[in-house]
C-alpha cells in the first residue's frame, strides 16, 4: 500500500518538476528548494512579528484595540505587516508539507535519514502549536473561538480534569497574566522552532537554508500583493466570553481540525492527532526489517583527475554524493535532485539502486554506458565510480566578479565577439575550456564557454549567439554598450584538454567553437605537438565565423587541421565542402577511433546521436568528452545561447 502511494506521488511529482523546470529552469524550481523557502519564510514571520509586536498591548482591554490599530491607523506598514505575518505563516505550513510529502514519495525518509523525518515530523505540530497560539493574542471572535476550543480539548486530558476552562467561564476570570503567558508562548515557541529546524537542517550535508535570490523576490512580492488586495482585518469585533461565536472564517492551513472539535467526540479527536503523529513517526522503520548485526555500510571509491581518489563510506539510505558531501569532498551538484545533470557519473564497479530523476539529467544512451547521478545513486554494496573533474579536498566556493564591456563586434548575422574586461585579474585564471555564469539583475544565469585562452590579453572572450527571445542574447544585441558593467561567476566546467599522447578530434557545432578555440590556442601556446583535428559543423557558409583562424592555424601549425561541414549549404554558397551531418563526417574519415581522444561541443542532439555513434566505432568511453549547450530554460549547467 505504501509503495502503491508512493508511486503515485512520485509520478505527480515529478511531473509537477518537469513543469516547473520549462518554465524557470531547474536552478530556480521552487520544489528544489522547499526547506530553504520555510527557512526564509520563518524569517519573514519573525520579522514582521517583532514589528507587531512593538505595538501590541497585552492587557486584556487593549489587546483588540491594538491590533485593530495597525491594521486602520497604520495600514500603510502595520496593516501590512499583520497580513504578511499571517500569509507567510500559512505559507510556511505549505511548503514544509510539501517538504515532507516530496520526501515520502521519493522514499527519502529511512535509514540514517530517520533523525531528520522524525525532527521534521516535530516541527510541524511545533508550528501548528505556534501559529494557534497567535491566533488568540488579538482577541476578537476568532481569537475567542480558538481559545475556548483548544483549551476544552486540552480539558479532556486527564491531568487537566476541567481546571482550564475555569478561567473562560466569564470576561473578569480572563485577567492580564493570562494574556502576558500568551505573549511569552508567542515569543518562546518561535525560538524552539528554530532550535529544531537548526538541528533538522544539520544533518544533511551541505544543506541549504536560504532559497536563490529569484524565489526570495518571488515570494516576497507574492506575499505583499497578497497583503495589499486581500489585508487581514480582526473578526467580529472584540472577544465577549458570555456569547457564543456565531459565524467566523478559519484558516484553514491552520485550523483544519477545529470543526471536528464541535463535531467529534475529544477523545476521538485526539486518538486522530496521536495516531497520525505516531504512524508519521514510525514510517521510517515501517514496514519492519528483522535484521541482525550492525548497519550495513558501502564503500566508495571515487576516482576523479589523474592520480586523485577519495574512499568514503555510505550509510543505509545513504546516497553517492550525500556520502562524499559528508566528508567534505568537493563534488560537482546543484540541484541534489536529479534534474540538473551536474553530478554524474561513470560507475566502473559495484551495484546501486537509481532514484526517479529528470529524463534530461541522464540520458538513456548514458545510463546504458554505465552513467549514473550521484545524487540518486543508492549503493547496494561497495562501489568503484569516476567523476569528470573531481580533485580531491573540500568544496570550494564559485567566486562572482564584474566586468566592463571592453569590445562588441558581430561575427555573423546571429554571433556576437564580447569582449570583458574583469575588474580582478583572479578572474582570468581558468583552464582552456571552462566556461562563466553571466549574472542577470534578477540572479538568473546565462553560461558561455571562455573562447579566450588563459594567460591571454587580459580580456576574456566570449562568442554570443543570438536566440530568438533569449533575454540576455538580445539585450547583448540590441542594448549593450562599450562601458556596460556585466556580473558573473567561474570558472566552471570540466570540459577541457586531457594530459595523454593520444591524438585529438575535436567535433564543433556552430558557437560549440569557443571552447575548442580556447583548448587550441591553449594547446599552442604550451607547446603541445599531439595531432589535432577539429570538424566544425555548421548550416551555411556565413556561420563559420571565423573559419580564416582556423585555415591560419592550419598553415602555422603542422599539427591542425581544420575540416568545415555545412548540414543546408544554400545555392548562393558556392559550397564545394564537406556536407552532411558533422558527427558522421568525421566517422566516415577515421574508420576505427580506438586510440583517439574526442572533445565534443554542441547542441545536446548532436551530442546524444554522436556520443554513441563514437562508441560503436570503437572510441573508448573514457576517451570521449563533451559538453552540451542548451538554451536557459533547459541548461542548468553547460553553456546556455539565450
Amino acid at each position: 500500500m505504501i509503495k502503491r502511494l508512493q508511486g503515485l506521488l512520485q509520478w505527480c511529482f515529478l511531473r509537477v518538476e518537469a513543469m516547473f523546470n520549462a518554465a524557470f529552469g531547474d536552478r530556480i524550481n521552487p520544489f528544489y528548494h522547499l526547506g530553504a523557502i520555510s527557512f526564509f519564510l520563518f524569517w519573514v514571520i519573525g520579522g514582521s512579528g517583532l514589528y507587531l509586536y512593538i505595538f501590541f498591548e497585552t492587557g486584556i482591554t487593549d489587546a483588540y484595540d491594538s491590533v485593530v490599530s495597525l491594521s486602520t491607523t497604520q495600514w500603510w506598514l502595520g496593516g501590512i505587516m499583520r497580513s504578511l505575518h499571517r500569509y507567510a505563516s500559512d505559507a510556511m505550513v505549505l511548503t514544509m508539507a510539501l517538504h515532507m510529502l516530496r520526501y515520502f514519495a521519493l522514499d527519502r525518509f529511512r535509514g540514517f535519514r530517520w533523525f531528520s523525518w522524525l525532527t521534521g515530523v516535530m516541527l510541524i505540530w511545533m508550528v501548528y502549536a505556534t501559529g494557534i497560539n497567535g491566533y488568540m493574542l488579538p482577541w476578537d471572535q476568532l481569537a475567542q473561538y480558538v481559545t475556548v476550543a483548544t483549551f476544552e480539548w486540552l480539558d479532556w486530558l486527564p491531568i487537566f480534569d476541567g481546571a482550564l476552562m475555569r478561567n473562560f467561564l466569564y470576561t473578569e476570570h480572563v485577567g492580564n497574566r493570562f494574556f502576558s503567558l500568551l505573549s511569552f508562548m508567542h515569543v518562546g515557541l518561535p525560538l524552539v522552532v528554530l532550535m529544531v529546524m537548526a538541528i533538522h537542517a544539520q544533518r544533511v550535508p551541505k544543506a541549504r537554508t536560504i532559497p536563490p535570490r529569484p524565489i526570495v523576490a518571488g515570494l516576497l512580492a507574492t506575499l505583499v500583493v497578497l497583503s495589499l488586495v486581500a489585508p487581514v482585518h480582526s473578526q467580529g469585533g472584540v472577544s465577549e466570553l458570555s456569547r457564543a461565536v456565531s459565524r467566523i472564517e478559519l484558516d484553514w492551513f491552520y485550523m483544519g481540525i477545529f470543526p471536528l472539535l464541535t463535531q467529534w467526540p475529544l477523545g476521538w479527536v485526539w486518538t486522530l492527532v496521536l495516531g497520525a503523529s505516531m504512524l508519521l513517526a514510525l514510517l521510517p522503520w515501517w514496514p519492519p526489517r528483522f535484521r541482525r548485526g550492525e548497519q550495513r555500510l558501502a564503500g566508495i571509491m571515487i576516482h576523479g583527475e589523474p592520480g586523485t581518489s577519495a574512499q568514503v563510506q555510505a550509510r543505509e539510505g545513504e546516497t553517492i554524493l550525500d556520502a562524499g558531501l559528508r566528508e567534505g569532498l568537493a563534488l560537482p551538484f546543484e540541484c541534489r535532485n536529479g534534474a540538473c545533470g551536474l553530478c554524474i557519473c561513470t560507475v566502473q564497479q559495484g551495484s546501486y539502486d537509481h532514484r526517479p530523476y529528470s529524463p534530461g539529467a541522464l540520458t538513456d544512451a548514458q545510463k546504458a554506458r554505465g552513467m549514473a547521478l550521484m545524487c540518486c545513486a543508492l549503493p547496494r554494496g561497495d562501489m568503484v565510480v569516476e567523476v569528470e573533474g573531481f580533485a580531491g579536498g573540500p568544496a570550494l566556493a564559485v567566486r562572482e566578479y564584474t566586468a566592463t564591456v571592453a569590445r562588441l563586434e558581430p561575427l555573423s548575422d546571429d554571433v556576437m565577439f564580447l569582449a570583458l574586461q574583469p575588474s580582478d585579474r583572479a578572474a582570468l585564471e581558468f583552464k582552456a575550456g571552462q566556461y562563466i555564469n553571466i549574472v542577470l539583475d534578477d540572479g538568473q544565469r546565462r553560461a558561455f564557454s571562455y573562447a579566450s585562452r588563459p594567460g591571454g590579453d587580459g580580456l576574456i572572450e566570449l562568442h554570443v549567439r543570438l536566440v530568438p527571445g533569449g533575454r540576455f542574447t538580445t539585450h547583448v544585441f540590441q542594448g549593450m554598450r562599450i562601458g556596460d558593467v556585466v556580473r558573473f561567476e567561474g570558472p566552471l566546467g570540466q570540459f577541457t584538454l586531457r594530459d595523454s599522447p593520444q591524438p585529438i578530434l575535436f567535433v564543433a557545432g556552430a558557437t560549440g567553437f569557443a571552447p575548442v578555440k580556447s583548448i587550441v590556442e591553449d594547446a599552442f601556446a604550451r607547446g603541445v605537438q599531439r595531432p589535432m583535428r577539429l570538424y566544425w559543423g555548421v548550416r551555411r557558409r556565413a556561420d563559420l565565423y571565423m573559419l580564416d583562424l582556423c585555415e591560419q592555424w592550419q598553415r602555422e601549425h603542422g599539427n591542425f587541421t581544420v575540416v568545415p561541414v555545412l548540414s543546408e549549404p544554400a545555392d548562393g554558397d558556392g559550397w564545394t565542402g564537406r556536407t552532411g551531418l558533422v558527427h558522421e563526417a568525421m566517422l566516415a574519415d577515421v574508420a576505427d577511433l580506438r586510440g583517439y581522444e574526442v572533445y565534443l561541443c554542441g547542441s545536446v542532439r548532436m551530442v546524444e546521436a554522436a556520443a554513441p555513434a563514437f562508441i560503436a566505432q570503437g572510441l573508448d568511453e573514457n576517451a570521449c568528452f563533451s559538453d552540451a549547450f542548451l538554451t536557459a530554460a533547459q541548461a542548468p549547467s553547460g553553456p546556455a545561447t539565450s
